[in-house]
């Protein structure tokens, strides 16, 4: 654990020295977040932020280099792909932060570093599903680029407050590595270090090294660079651990939540994500609009239009994830269906706040 917590230091730091250093960049080379119609936002805000949390994760992956336990992990491949599509997606996400790539090139560019990590081996290996399921080669790998660009575009759609992607981000990669170092116990012989924990380690640390910049009101955005980013990053973790994943060795005794948890537990953590894209996509194509069409009804608008503040929609949506996230995660950890009843109260009281609170506030300030 200590070697985690280093990591996770080493990524945070990183990242919060250097986003200044790339705000003023951003603002010598024009990489502003002008005003539009459906921004929140009242003046333009640089941004560039994913760039300050490339060289986070750079860094952190240098340091693991160099520990006595945690460097077992680069005996394959991964860690390199991982490191050549994170470096090759923030470079597509930068060049959108200045020049506003069109949605083709922006999507060649996310199959481009896609595919890149896929084939230094980050791919699914298999499928925790009726036991362990394994499909041609070709399936799997298109399978592993299909969850990276809906993963990428999920962070991407719900990257439309200050602070929002980032703290949604850290609550997802924070669940994900308590479930990888749990499971992790499981293997035989045990063995806390693997690729899927190092890497939300070290997205912890990017995302909460980037947040003390990025709450509102935010001093810089994490622009498309740090949005396909973090969906890169938080992508891959994902695929490490469920590709490689067998039900038999799972955390719980409980025979069904064995096998549902590798597959849900991913589908939960990213659930707040996914569930805007999802609506976004079907509201967008209702209207004969295209998909990537943009609009100001994602979850964040909705939440504002709700009468809550913008500090208080963004802190809302991180309850939502942090219920979804650590409820399922919670299953890893207890046996049986214990988790339940605090999950049920957590969405009643999630569903309260967000219906009831700015009305009891409005009710608090008249006093």
């Amino acid at each position: 654990m200590r070697e985690y917590l280093l990591v996770f230091v080493v990524a945070a730091a990183v990242t919060f020295g250097l986003t200044p250093l790339v705000r003023v960049v951003a603002v010598r080379i024009g990489a502003m977040t002008a005003v539009r119609a459906r921004d929140v936002h009242s003046v333009p805000v640089p941004r560039l932020g994913g760039v300050a949390m490339l060289f986070g994760f750079l860094a952190s992956v240098l340091v693991a280099t160099r520990l006595q336990h945690l460097s077992q992990i680069f005996a394959s491949p991964e860690i390199l792909g991982i490191c050549l599509g994170a470096v090759l997606i923030t470079l597509v996400g930068a060049i959108d932060d200045v020049r506003e790539l069109d949605w083709l090139t922006k999507l060649a560019g996310q199959i481009i570093a896609a595919g890149a990590m896929a084939g230094l081996g980050v791919q699914l290996l298999s499928l925790p599903l009726f036991g362990v399921t394994v499909l041609p080669a070709p399936v799997l790998m298109a399978m592993t680029i299909v969850i990276v660009i809906v993963t990428i575009n999920a962070v991407n759609f719900i990257d439309g407050l200050d602070g929002l992607a980032a703290g949604i981000v850290a609550i997802a990669s924070f669940a994900f590595f308590l479930y990888a170092y749990q499971l992790s116990f499981q293997y035989n012989p045990p063995n806390v270090f693997s690729t899927a924990t190092f890497v939300t380690a070290a997205l912890l640390g990017c995302c909460l090294g980037f947040l003390p910049h990025n709450i509102n009101p935010a001093r810089l955005f994490m622009g498309d660079a740090g949005a396909l980013l973090l969906g890169l990053l938080l992508s891959a973790a994902t695929i490490s651990m469920m590709g490689n994943v067998d039900p038999s060795v799972e955390v719980s005794r409980n025979a069904t939540v064995a096998i549902v948890l590798p597959i849900a537990l991913p589908l939960a953590i990213m659930s707040i994500p996914l569930l805007d894209m999802t609506l976004a996509v079907v509201r967008r194509t209702r209207r004969g609009q295209r998909p990537w069409h943009p609009d100001a009804q994602h979850l964040q608008h909705r939440m504002l239009q709700l009468g809550h503040s913008h500090r208080g929609a963004v802190f809302l949506l991180y309850l939502w994830a942090a219920i979804m996230a650590f409820g399922a995660t919670s299953f890893a950890f207890v046996d049986g269906w214990l988790p339940l009843p605090f999950i049920a109260g957590g969405v009643v009281a999630a569903i309260v706040l967000t219906a009831r609170l700015p009305e009891w506030l409005k009710r608090h300030r008249r006093r």
